[in-house]
């Protein structure tokens, strides 16, 4: 028996990357899966292979309906969720003195408000239907400190940590724990197109940016997905009940806090 065994997960950002790792970890721990995320071919095919456990919904976070719509579809396939992992998100690289309006715009849209507004949705279900839940939410290093590069990112994953710790505070009475991961440096298509940015603003040859990070670790290596399944197992189920409003370093200790 699994430690989610009989519990609805929803997974943002779930088709690919982190989000692809997690869902099939919470599947081969019995749980019941949603992967949301707006590449709805790469979903669907997901949910194929992990068969009858995982079903597979089309989200734009940036879109209220389309949240809305994803957690009507959970409760058709499988129920009220007990599970939420925020976990899309998008990414943008430039100098502090070249940041566009469209650029910040972008990745708060995507990184802070569908954060926020998926929380809430899935929040006021569980409180609707008196589930007593986990919400994960997906921070990053960059948000416990600056970048010259990463300024609107780095903000976004910061602005992240906060509303953990406040949703963290405002749910915990109606039974929601809300807890975050603060991944390191995940070698995932992600980190190609990061690599592929620094190259541009730093003059380095492509994939030099990404060796010289990965070597920097002190584990010794870049992490990978399958890092972060443990923690996000941990804080969905019952050994994290005490754990509350917290953002966890799983990043092969690149950062302490």
């Amino acid at each position: 028996m699994g430690k989610l065994t009989g519990r609805v997960a929803i997974i943002t950002g779930g088709a690919k990357g982190i989000g692809c790792a997690m869902v099939k970890r919470y599947v081969e721990e019995g749980a019941s899966v949603v992967i949301a995320d707006i590449d709805d071919e790469a979903a669907h095919a997901l949910a194929g292979q992990l068969g009858e456990h995982a079903h597979s919904v089309h989200l734009d976070v940036t879109d209220q309906a389309s949240i809305e719509a994803m957690i009507k579809q959970t409760h058709a396939q499988f129920g009220p969720p007990s599970i939420l992992v925020n976990n899309a998100a998008i990414f943008t690289l430039a100098p502090i003195t070249e940041i566009t309006k469209a650029q910040y715009e972008a990745v708060f849209a995507v990184n802070v408000q569908g954060l926020l507004f998926t929380m809430q949705a899935v929040a006021n279900d569980m409180i609707a239907h008196n589930v007593k839940g986990a919400i994960i939410n997906m921070a990053s290093q960059a948000g416990r400190r600056g970048e010259p590069l990463v300024g609107a990112y780095c903000a976004s994953k910061a602005a992240v940590i906060s509303l953990t710790q406040s949703a963290g505070l405002g749910l915990i009475g109606h039974g929601i724990n809300v807890n975050a991961i603060s991944p390191g440096v995940v070698d995932t298509d992600m980190w190609d197109e990061v690599d592929s940015l620094f190259a541009k603003y730093e003059g380095l040859a492509p994939g030099e940016k990404k060796a010289r990070v990965g070597k920097a670790v002190p584990y010794g290596r870049m992490g990978k997905p399958e890092d972060l399944v443990g923690a996000a197992v941990f804080l969905a189920s019952d050994d994290s009940r005490y754990i509350v409003a917290q953002t966890l370093n799983v990043d092969g200790g690149n950062w302490m806090s």
